[in-house]
């Protein structure tokens, strides 16, 4: 009886999550990530506020930067959610929780630059229904 040769196993792809990255690569590109997001966050964000100052009490310019900077912090953070989603798939534990950790801290940055923005630019008074009738000093015709 004659045996037929068997076939060698193929080779198996490296996909990125298969194998959990490395702690002294996670850490190194943890903290890189994590200086260079700090310090595009700064830098851009010092940038609209710049923009801001440069326009001289023109109320319209102002706002106009001051949405500029709260529109950017708002896709900055979800940059910063991708790439720790795509940390989460390469399995790099410390990158994901440093990702998270800016992440968290610029969502806190963006919700007091909205809550900012909310009180200084308070909702008007609503307007009066119909059946309002005001009432006039001396009138006689107060509710």
């Amino acid at each position: 009886m004659t045996r037929a040769p068997l076939d060698a196993p193929r080779p198996r792809r490296h996909w990125p999550w298969s194998h959990r990255t490395s702690t002294g690569a996670d850490v190194t590109v943890a903290v890189l990530l994590l200086l260079l997001e700090a310090a595009v966050f700064v830098l851009v964000l010092f940038g609209h506020g710049m923009e801001g100052w440069a326009a001289q009490g023109d109320p319209e310019r102002i706002e106009a930067a001051d949405l500029a900077g709260r529109v950017w912090m708002s896709q900055f953070l979800v940059a910063m959610l991708v790439l720790a989603v795509l940390a989460m798939v390469s399995r790099a534990r410390w990158t994901v929780a440093s990702h998270l950790l800016a992440a968290a801290v610029a969502a806190a940055l963006l919700v007091l630059a909205q809550h900012d923005h909310d009180r200084s630019h308070p909702r008007p008074a609503p307007r009066p229904g119909p059946e309002y009738v005001p009432c006039y000093s001396g009138s006689g015709r107060c509710n």
